[in-house]
């Protein structure tokens, strides 16, 4: 067909009203989330470092730990790491909160009289009530320097380290 058969057969034909026409567009491609592949990667790179330090990985906010002020930090990590043997303990766990306050302010002192430095306090696993107890008692005491959660071999979320001042 050329174009002037086209034409002829076309000639009574009007063009469509422009607001009735469909334009077909290609959909726009999918966004490209740049920031979040560079997250996910950094995320990636910092796990494939390796594991926690011991230290960051005790410090989750549900253990025990107590540092009194002016003692270096370094302290806390020796009290972690077993720098001082366990000299002494007491277990705690299964007295009502008056019989275990009565009997820690008994083995503190009795502690400081015989000059033990490092003391475990098992406080038990349960509810713990006795462990939301140490974590205020504890601190209020002027001989106790800094606690932590015992290692796994020595009572762990069960259990308490204590620093206790030196003997003068």
């Amino acid at each position: 067909m050329d174009s002037d058969e086209f034409r002829r057969a076309v000639a009574g034909v009007s063009p469509l009203k422009r607001e009735k026409r469909i334009a077909h567009r290609r959909p726009a491609p999918a966004p490209i989330p740049h920031q979040s592949r560079r997250d996910e990667a950094q995320a990636l790179a910092q796990s494939l470092a390796g594991p926690l330090s011991a230290d960051e990985a005790l410090e989750t906010g549900e253990e025990l730990s107590y540092l009194r002020d002016g003692m270096a930090r370094e302290t806390l990590r020796k009290l972690r790491r077993g720098h001082w043997s366990v000299q002494d303990g007491i277990d705690l766990h299964g007295l009502t909160r008056d019989q275990a306050a009565a009997l820690l302010v008994e083995f503190l002192e009795h502690c400081l009289a015989r000059g033990r430095r490092c003391v475990r306090i098992v406080h038990g696993k349960g509810l713990g009530i006795l462990k939301a107890k140490l974590r205020k008692w504890l601190p209020l005491r002027e001989e106790v320097l800094a606690f932590c959660q015992a290692p796994a071999n020595d009572g762990g979320s069960g259990a308490i380290l204590v620093l206790l001042k030196a003997k003068r």
